[in-house]
């Protein structure tokens, strides 16, 4: 066996080498992704029938056929990606997929930017423990609670309540999309705040409710696809969320040429987050003072 001293200053050789790579990984990624987001300030838009590329599964609106996930196959907590996995534009299994074949089908489905698509997948395996460049994941892999899953989520119970995160909550999605003050009934950023909020308070009755502040920005970011991608519209979202499948004929509602960048998505994610009325009663309680809702009635 190896001496301590040898097994201690490898594994801080390691852990100082790890921290330095993902440090200037992720300077990268905020490089590039403002350089897409000047890029999209002056490009033209795609036209918003043929916004999928050319040559590409979905191009005009035409998707693979649909099936439904039989029994074996492994879907996750997000409704994209089993969406994905259920037109065969992932393996319709949801196993043995590669963290690159996960950015590249979720860039050409969905036009996130190239920059969004590769930060994602890259965080989901350094949170399992894999190589984004080398290893392959199933989807229920990243329903690990906590992680990418996380409780208060808008289409899933939480995972006290329901341990399996692939399948969604008709009850939540149907309130959520019944929330709409927009337009036609579509989603606006405050319907975002308001649903957000009283799950939230909901799902505290749970005795094993646990949410970051990390988590809570995710959470936000969820919501935030939902205006963004599919532009607010219940129409199109009803099947994505209730069916995990792409309606014939959709296109993403993002048309820039680089795709929705990290920096463009920002306003969206907190404008949905800071607006959110019980996060500030809640932080107002702690202090011991009265929330704003009690205020009014007063």
């Amino acid at each position: 066996m190896p001496p301590f001293i040898i097994i201690a200053s490898t594994r801080l050789t390691v852990g100082l080498i790890s921290s330095l790579l993902n440090i200037l990984t992720n300077l990268g990624v905020v490089v590039w992704d403002l350089g897409l987001t000047l890029f999209n300030l002056v490009a033209p838009l795609r036209p918003a029938d043929r916004v999928v590329p050319e040559g590409c599964p979905g191009a005009g609106g035409r998707w693979p056929e649909y099936i439904p996930p039989k029994e074996g196959d492994s879907r996750s907590a997000c409704p994209g990606l089993n969406a994905l996995a259920n037109h065969g534009l992932l393996p319709r299994s949801g196993r043995n997929i590669s963290f690159r074949q996960m950015n590249a089908a979720i860039r050409s489905t969905f036009n996130f930017a190239p920059t969004f698509c590769f930060f994602v997948p890259s965080y989901m395996a350094g949170l399992l423990g894999k190589s984004y460049w080398t290893d392959t994941l199933d989807l229920s892999d990243i329903s690990v609670h906590n992680g990418i899953e996380h409780d208060a989520s808008l289409t899933r119970e939480d995972t006290s309540e329901s341990p399996h995160q692939g399948e969604p909550c008709e009850r939540f999605i149907n309130e959520l999309l019944a929330s709409g003050t927009g337009p036609g009934g579509n989603l606006t950023v405050a319907d975002l705040s308001r649903i957000s909020g009283k799950r939230r308070t909901e799902a505290k009755s749970n005795g094993q409710f646990t949410l970051s502040a990390f988590h809570k920005l995710f959470g936000s970011s969820n919501s935030g696809t939902l205006l963004t991608i599919f532009g607010g519209r219940v129409q199109d979202l009803r099947p994505i969320l209730l069916e995990e499948r792409i309606p014939e004929g959709w296109q993403p509602r993002i048309r820039n040429p680089a795709g929705l960048t990290l920096t463009a998505f920002q306003p969206t994610v907190l404008g949905i987050e800071l607006g959110i009325e019980e996060e500030v009663a809640g932080a107002l309680k702690v202090l011991g003072v009265g929330s704003t809702s009690d205020k009014k009635t007063s």
